[in-house]
């Protein structure tokens, strides 16, 4: 199914123009649309991962999490043990 598109008038420096004219001409991207929209969604996608990171960064900190997580660590701590000496065993040469 297609993307449905909306048009839209950008205001570009005129030499980031000339570059995208030339990207197309040399066969780097089919259309000035095709490679702003990539690179919007690159930016995007960027722009998503710094947020996660952030949050991730602010979990660090956050000292109810951290007491919630080392919780957690320390009630799984024998079964996770168990599980390595399991692995371990199974991946032994015989």
């Amino acid at each position: 199914m297609r993307e449905q598109t909306l048009r839209t008038t950008l205001a570009l420096p005129a030499a980031l123009v000339a570059a995208v004219d030339q990207a197309v001409r040399d066969g780097k991207a089919k259309s000035r649309n095709q490679l702003v929209a990539a690179a919007l969604r690159r930016e995007l996608a960027a722009l998503e991962r710094a947020a996660i990171d952030a949050d991730l960064a602010e979990m660090g900190r956050d000292k109810d999490y951290q007491a919630e997580a080392l919780k957690i660590a320390e009630e799984f701590a024998v079964s996770d043990w168990e599980a390595f000496q399991l692995g371990e065993r199974h991946h032994l040469p015989r």
